[in-house]
């Protein structure tokens, strides 16, 4: 079951957000205070989301103090906040209500007509981004919680007064089962977040009742073999979505037409409805675009406003983005921190024509570069050179676990490692070559490496 709670909110005019600053956060912050929550906020590091948040009339705190919840009626708090944290202490002793980001996110989506919830362990924050941008450029003013940056908005989502809300639908400790999505998006499931969910069919079992909360239509990837097991005998309406197998949405003739970007004709139940050149690189973006064609077909957009959405998206932030050229080396970031997403990002790279790539990966937490690490090793590999930086431990203590970057080095033929951005950089920018090609990779703070290289001076 979910645990939306309609109630939630019922009496309530102040909200204080702990870890304000994150981009889970934003969205969540825009929308409340739009209309008419008055919003404060902590957080330990300034950031351009604080900027934005200040610009809004929003007070934010740098530094968590008991102080900063006097006057709130609810906290809302990140999965990141530790045990003991003085302002949930303080809100704990003065009896206010303290709930995780995912509740709000939940009761946030929930009170709109229409949430359509994408989500999968690859392509979300892209398939979310492309659906977002669709809808809003046929004309209708729906509302979005992103993963990253859309550019074509400016920001990590927007309040809408229209019907629908574009949600990205994360399964890391089940936050998506807050949700009930009028449409669910399933792109792919793949072996991810297992120190949370221990085994394949545990996670399986995760988004067979994420699908089980949708109130009219799950959009499936027909190619995907999990996805395929999970919606296998689902009560539910299913639309599926493809490119080798028949499904109801279809890309079909799929080509490049030029290094790494593919264009395809969109079939919609056997029919020819649309042809698409996608300005993303990479197969993989190839359906997610198919499952952003059929959400927003199904919520109404044309198939000729669907072709110009999809043609006009230029990525998402942290998505293969590309930053600036310095001594003719191009510097890209991407979030990718699997080893699926790195091989589709690395794969595409290589398609582009550069001299060489370089792989800058940050690994994100001991336990998955523990549990993935040959992959890891193997798909790091398609790039012509790679450096490593220590793991990002985030929620995990390094104390805990044995594996080291060093490990995973071992693994990689002439990879190289360093403790610090400054060493990194340094030996990347000493020995790219004109016409490399240099990208980031991970979900922790790997593109601050990426943006001191933009100002490396030899």
């Amino acid at each position: 079951m979910n645990g939306f709670d309609s109630t939630l909110l019922d009496g309530v005019t102040s909200i204080h957000f702990i870890g304000i600053g994150g981009s889970g956060m934003f969205p969540l912050v825009q929308i409340l205070h739009e209309v008419g929550y008055e919003i404060t906020g902590s957080d330990v590091n300034e950031g351009d989301i604080i900027d934005r948040e200040r610009k809004l009339g929003i007070k934010v705190t740098l530094e968590h103090k008991a102080e900063n919840v006097h006057g709130a009626q609810l906290v809302v708090y990140t999965a990141a906040i530790m045990n003991g944290n003085p302002e949930v202490e303080e809100a704990k002793k003065l009896g206010i209500p303290c709930v995780e980001r995912s509740i709000m996110l939940g009761y946030v989506t929930n009170t709109y007509p229409h949430p359509i919830c994408v989500s999968g362990t690859h392509g979300k924050t892209t398939t979310t981004s492309m659906i977002a941008q669709t809808v809003l450029m046929a004309g209708k003013d729906c509302s979005a919680i992103i993963g990253g940056k859309l550019p074509y908005i400016d920001s990590y989502g927007k309040y809408g007064a229209g019907r629908e809300i574009i949600v990205e639908a994360c399964e890391y400790h089940n936050t998506f089962l807050q949700l009930v999505p009028y449409i669910s998006v399933l792109l792919n499931i793949d072996a991810d977040h297992l120190e949370f969910f221990k085994t394949m069919d545990n996670l399986k079992e995760s988004f067979r009742r994420f699908c089980l909360l949708t109130q009219n239509t799950i959009i499936a990837n027909i190619d995907d073999k999990n996805t395929v097991q999970v919606i296998g005998d689902i009560d539910r309406h299913v639309c599926t979505f493809g490119i080798k197998s028949p499904a109801d949405y279809r890309a079909v003739n799929v080509k490049e037409y030029r290094p790494s970007f593919f264009a395809f004709d969109v079939e919609v139940m056997g029919h020819k409805k649309a042809y698409i050149e996608l300005n993303v690189p990479g197969e993989h973006n190839v359906y997610n675009a198919v499952a952003a064609f059929a959400a927003a077909s199904l919520v109404g957009c044309t198939p000729e406003e669907c072709k110009a959405g999809l043609e006009a998206f230029k990525g998402a932030g942290r998505r293969f983005e590309f930053l600036g050229e310095v001594n003719g080396v191009t510097i890209a970031d991407d979030y990718a921190h699997h080893p699926a997403e790195l091989e589709a990002t690395l794969t595409a790279a290589k398609e582009m024509q550069y001299k060489h790539v370089w792989a800058v990966h940050q690994p994100f937490t001991y336990s998955r570069t523990q549990m993935l690490m040959d992959d890891f090793a193997r798909v790091l590999q398609i790039a012509d050179n790679v450096v490593l930086t220590e793991i990002m431990g985030s929620r995990e203590r390094a104390e805990d676990y044995t594996v080291r970057t060093k490990d995973l080095a071992a693994k990689i033929p002439d990879s190289v490692w360093y403790n610090t951005f400054d060493e990194v950089v340094e030996h990347v920018m000493q020995n790219a070559e004109e016409g490399d090609l240099v990208i980031t990779l991970g979900c922790g703070d790997i593109y601050k490496a990426a943006k001191k290289m933009l100002h490396f001076k030899k």
